[in-house]
């Protein structure tokens, strides 16, 4: 137990890989024990991963279950993982919709399974390591290698014009990561200009000291990267094709984590690197949360296509998490970590039962859906549930995340404020608008080709209650009691604003010669 504890990061990293060995050995054309064993080993891995949530200590900002080894030490590059409240219940989600993910695969998943539960498993590897990673060529590392698995995923398993999705999807994030890591290398050589050594350490990076002009350069470099990630509009055309032609684990790992990447680098990478620039730049970026907010809204209005409504009002939900993190208050930052959870939770059941629904009746298009309430209630009350969540109802998840955000937000950014609580009402209206034609329209009115199938339409079986609960558990869970998440996550929070406010001084200075307004 002991050693366990010591490597728990690394562990938790690589025995998904090691599990991708097992496999290797079984015949594909034994699908079933490819499919069982996967799902196990996933199971294992997010049982492993609570170990983190029960030995983790929750009075303090300071990095935990720390790991360094010397790994390119001519370039000062090191194996150095560490985990934090912020990225512990990253971790905790990553390993949680792997899990839930290769349980909702069973049915859809018909061709080359084994590969498939290969490249899942690989891809959780790459997740889990980005988030622990300290060291910033090892983050990177991390980072650009989620791509690969994510491309075949979508391109082989995929619907429609999947080929062209995987594609863009793969060609924007590279072309972001690319611009990132300009500005990461630019950080390297003047920190080592500034102190003679080479180092990748995350931790020795926060102390180099950057004229602010090249901050707003840098910061702008390492933005892009991550707002293409997020995405934050108008960064995020890739996401609506990618998400609606990736099969439906494929939807649940992109909403669900992937998203988390661009927000998780902003908070331990772009914002404490570059706080100057990030200070000077927020009201800006404000601006484009709220655009998001509301443009993502009323493009899922419009939508006629059920898959790609959940991929747009992730652009809306996305920007209020970028309100909440550049509005620099405790309370919303707090609120703005907390509904990236909310996020991942809630989305990722929404396009769990979408993918239901698809199976059953073969087409995305709300037009011809409709009666299934009749044929299908534990479908209907746990679906209505995430939509609620999703709506940000109280007594459910979404409501303690976006409460934090517009309580915080309004202390920094008012007008604004008020004008992203709109966004609030548009959920309602697009979700709840969709939720009652897909569940409750005439199903007369549905074109023929269709009628047929609603008359076999079976309610969710076993397996899929077992893989949606331990979603539907978490949103009434962190619904009325947020304490274990919110405690763990605060202190963290306090030592980021901590970090920005030592450069709350010269940004005050530089907000008074040019005029800057905060509003």
């Amino acid at each position: 137990m002991a050693f366990f504890m010591k490597y728990i990061l690394t562990i938790l990293i690589f025995f998904p890989t090691v599990a991708v060995l097992i496999l290797l050995p079984i015949n594909k054309k034994n699908e079933g024990l490819l499919r069982n064993v996967a799902t196990l080993l996933s199971l294992i891995e997010f049982i492993a991963s609570c170990y983190l949530f029960r030995y983790f200590k929750p009075d303090t900002y300071k990095f935990q279950f720390i790991e360094k080894f010397n790994w390119i030490q001519s370039f000062g590059a090191s194996y150095f993982l560490g985990i934090d409240g912020i990225s512990l219940f990253l971790i905790l989600l990553t390993t949680l919709l792997t899990f839930v993910s290769l349980l909702s695969s069973y049915r859809y998943i018909k061709d080359h399974v084994k590969e498939f539960v290969i490249l899942m498993l690989l891809l959780e590897t790459f997740m889990l390591g980005t988030f622990a990673a300290l060291d910033v060529l090892l983050f990177y590392v991390f980072w650009e290698f989620m791509l690969i698995p994510m491309y075949f995923i979508i391109g082989m398993w995929g619907t429609g014009k999947r080929i062209y999705s995987a594609v863009k999807f793969f060609l924007y994030t590279l072309a972001g990561s690319l611009i990132m890591l300009f500005g990461i290398i630019y950080i390297f050589i003047i920190h080592y200009q500034q102190t003679g050594n080479f180092t990748f350490n995350l931790i020795r990076l926060y102390n180099t000291n950057i004229p602010v002009n090249l901050q707003i350069l840098l910061f702008i470099a390492l933005f892009l990267g991550f707002a293409i990630k997020v995405p934050i509009f108008p960064f995020h055309t890739w996401l609506p094709d990618a998400h609606t032609e990736a099969p439906t684990a494929g939807s649940v790992i992109l909403a669900g984590v992937l998203l988390k990447f661009g927000i998780y680098g902003f908070f331990r990478f772009a914002i404490p690197l570059l706080p100057d620039a990030a200070l000077i730049l927020a009201p800006y970026i404000v601006v484009i949360g709220v655009i998001g907010i509301l443009y993502g809204a009323f493009v899922s209005i419009v939508q006629k296509d059920l898959k790609r409504l959940v991929a747009f009002s992730s652009v809306s939900h996305m920007g209020f998490i970028m309100v909440g993190l550049f509005a620099f208050t405790a309370i919303s930052i707090n609120g703005a970590v907390y509904q990236l959870l909310n996020h991942g939770v809630d989305t990722g059941a929404l396009f769990l039962f979408v993918g239901m629904i698809y199976e059953r009746m073969h087409t995305r298009q709300i037009k011809d859906l409709g009666g299934i309430a009749k044929k299908a209630p534990i479908l209907t009350v746990l679906f209505l549930t995430s939509v609620l969540a999703s709506v940000g109802l109280p007594g459910l998840n979404g409501f303690i995340g976006e409460f934090l955000i517009l309580i915080g937000s309004f202390r920094s950014y008012p007008v604004l404020t008020i004008i992203a609580t709109s966004g609030i009402i548009f959920a309602a209206v697009y979700l709840l608008w969709m939720f009652q034609r897909v569940m409750f329209q005439d199903p007369h009115d549905q074109i023929a080709p269709y009628d047929h199938h609603l008359e076999f339409f079976d309610d969710m079986n076993l397996r899929e209650i077992i893989t949606v609960l331990p979603l539907i558990i978490l949103m009434f869970l962190m619904g009325f009691y947020p304490a274990p998440f919110l405690d763990r996550i605060d202190p963290s929070v306090l030592h980021f604003l901590t970090m920005l406010n030592h450069h709350k001084i010269f940004y005050n200075a530089i907000k008074i010669k040019t005029g800057l307004s905060n509003a």
